[in-house]
């Protein structure tokens, strides 16, 4: 389910320079693919970027004795390579439970929209601002993840649990 809201923001990924079978080699023409085929391939070219730099980042918290990290802390390195990478950034948000760290407190009118959005139930909240497409999806957050969200062992709560990623995408 979390692999989905990756997947959405995938095509707006500035292309990678692929050459490809369908394509002539050394000619100076225009493009006569599927606008489909290059979003499908700037999609690919994200999600090798995300799989590739997740697969990392995993490898190298979770074996190791005695060194684990939460998932949480780990997607942050990853957060931060993919945007490296990519130029896309993502970033957590406190919605409905206590944050974890002062950096996942909603601070920009964005992620405070966000936040009362996802709370509210819905499955996105979007904007456009100076030249960027901002993103923001719940994360529902699991038995393991409240525990600490809401306090070690207060029974089940009658509310689910949400986190929001935020996906922020240059435009340019």
């Amino acid at each position: 389910a979390a692999t989905a809201g990756w997947l959405g923001i995938l095509l707006f990924f500035p292309p990678a320079p692929v050459a490809s079978a369908a394509e002539p080699r050394g000619r100076n023409t225009a493009p006569t693919e599927p606008p489909a085929v290059a979003a499908a391939r700037e999609r690919a070219a994200l999600a090798h970027v995300i799989y590739s730099t997740t697969m990392e980042v995993l490898h190298r918290h979770y074996f190791r004795k005695g060194q684990a990290v939460l998932p949480a802390r780990a997607m942050e390195e990853v957060f931060a390579e993919v945007a490296e990478q990519s130029k896309v950034e993502g970033s957590w948000i406190a919605v409905n439970t206590k944050a974890m760290s002062v950096h996942h407190e909603p601070k920009t009118a964005f992620e405070k929209q966000a936040a009362a959005a996802i709370a509210a139930g819905k499955e996105q909240f979007e904007a456009v601002e100076k030249d960027v497409f901002r993103s923001a999806r719940p994360i529902p957050l699991g038995e393991g993840c409240l525990n600490c969200h809401t306090g070690m062992f207060r029974g089940p709560s009658k509310t689910p649990g949400y986190a929001g990623l935020i996906i922020s995408v240059p435009l340019q």
